[in-house]
């Protein structure tokens, strides 16, 4: 995976990918090359019918899971499915992702052989539900210890992105050859510049507990439930603050290669920027347990850094109403076939 061939393939790969148009038929085509490829055995572990539950059994933490793990594959095979994941991606989402991976080495190395779970970049899993294609739904799931980038397609089209969750444990590496690397340091810094350029009395509405959450509130649930998502709304910032918002927004939705993401923020931006809310939890000192929110009319965003004396970080974005592109199906299913 570290291979002088593999960094050579990933530079093509990456500067191809200026020139993609289609990112429904660029998912097909990638995934159709990559279960080409397989054997007959190998391909029983990649491919699931698109209503096998599995599809919604999404973790992020080290369990085992199902699919095909990349240390089961040959070099070339594990390049088509990094190519498969570079169809989703943005450059710098696909950077995040393959640094997140990365640190499973650097994990390795801190806990020792009393590990409690094994540590190693091979184990990310590829599974692909349904038939690739221009017709009919499917979809796909790159996934390990903390990555799960979750697409549904239908007709062709994206219909979700969703769930899209990146996490990294050191959230900074402070000792070895690595020290200093942050593969989520714009999620922190770009959330501590909105909390810090709120008036006063909005950062204190902002700040909705003083402890933070021991960990992201909807966990890996097939759907995200907050509640009330208290906080202030973008409507009420100076327009410094609302900036800063937006920023971390796109920094999260920018995880998606350009033209998904550019959809995704019309649909943000069509639903209204003013009712978006942001809350804050735990402390504002750089070091300590800390957490936030974003939440709007088609999106949810959570972000905390409380586990391993706050240098270990969960970062979700989320949309409670079509994760796994349920609420579009459903609309197709009732407009198609009505059902």
């Amino acid at each position: 995976m570290q291979s002088r061939s593999w960094w050579a393939f990933m530079a093509c790969f990456l500067a191809t990918r200026l020139f993609a148009s289609d990112p429904g038929a660029d998912m097909a085509d990638a995934a159709t090359r990559f279960l080409a490829a397989l054997s007959d055995e190998q391909r029983a572990k990649t491919a699931f019918a698109w209503t096998n539950d599995e599809r919604l059994n999404w973790q992020f933490v080290p369990v085992d899971r199902k699919g095909i793990q990349l240390r089961e594959l040959s070099v070339a095979q594990q390049h088509l499915a990094q190519g498969l994941l570079g169809t989703a991606l943005s450059h710098r989402g696909h950077l995040k992702a393959t640094t997140i991976m990365s640190l499973e080495q650097v994990l390795q190395d801190m806990e020792g052989p009393k590990r409690r779970f094994p540590r190693d970049p091979g184990i990310y899993h590829v599974s692909i539900f349904g038939s690739p294609g221009p017709h009919g739904a499917w979809g796909w799931r790159f996934e390990g210890h903390h990555l799960s980038i979750n697409l549904t397609l239908s007709e062709g089209k994206v219909v979700s992105g969703t769930p899209n969750f990146m996490g990294t444990n050191p959230a900074e590496v402070r000792v070895g050859s690595r020290q200093g690397l942050r593969a989520l340091g714009a999620e922190e810094d770009l959330g501590r510049e909105l909390l810090a350029a709120l008036p006063a009395a909005l950062q204190a509405k902002a700040i909705i507990d003083p402890k933070a959450p021991d960990d992201i509130l909807t966990s890996n649930a097939r759907k995200a439930q907050l509640g009330d998502p208290r906080g202030i709304t973008l409507g009420d910032m100076p327009e410094e603050a609302r900036s800063k918002a937006l920023h971390l927004l796109r920094e999260y939705v920018g995880r998606l290669r350009d033209d998904v993401a550019a959809a995704e923020m019309a649909k943000i931006e069509k639903a209204g920027i003013s009712s978006i809310r942001f809350a804050w939890a735990g402390s504002v000192a750089k070091g300590q347990r800390h957490y936030y929110r974003l939440v709007g009319p088609t999106f949810l965003l959570e972000y905390d850094n409380t586990q391993n004396d706050a240098n270990h970080v969960h970062a979700v974005w989320r949309n409670p109403d079509n994760d796994f592109g349920l609420d579009v199906l459903a609309d197709h299913l009732r407009a198609a076939h009505g059902k």
